[in-house]
């Protein structure tokens, strides 16, 4: 409620300085194509960068959450990071650790899409082995 006023005073001030000059540069445009649309148009994501069209707040919300035989993972849903047991982190292990190698960014990926935060005591594991995996495939 402190938030609205505070927004409501700020502006009134602005209005009665006479500040109410509109936004001088073009808000960036959001592309809402779908993947295959993009990829038809020779735009996709490449894998060479950390950031990526996959990873978009828009793309999270057109996709659909792959399974990889993990369902059991689903009763994480809204837990945090550093809140996992050592023997729920095995869990998480063990999947990741039976993922072919190509499935692995796309396993990290479904866990976000259903909300399920990836333990903090494997984070740097997977992102080390995801990373070696993008630069054995920029390679080839």
């Amino acid at each position: 409620m402190f938030f609205i006023l505070a927004l409501y005073v700020s502006n009134t001030i602005q209005r009665k300085k006479g500040n109410t000059q509109e936004r001088e540069t073009a808000l960036p445009s959001i592309d809402v194509r779908t993947k295959e649309e993009k990829e038809a148009d020779g735009f996709g994501c490449c894998g060479k960068y950390d950031v990526c069209e996959q990873d978009s707040l828009i793309a999270t919300y057109k996709e659909d959450p792959e399974y990889f035989d993990d369902e059991e993972l689903d009763r994480f849903h809204y837990r945090e990071s550093g809140n996992y047991t050592d023997k729920e982190v095995e869990e998480f292990r063990e999947v990741f650790y039976t993922i072919i190698d190509e499935e692995k960014p796309r396993w990290v990926r479904s866990l976000q899409l259903r909300e399920i935060a990836v333990p903090d005591q494997m984070k740097d594991e997977i992102v080390l082995i995801v990373r070696d995996l993008r630069e054995m495939h920029a390679l080839a």
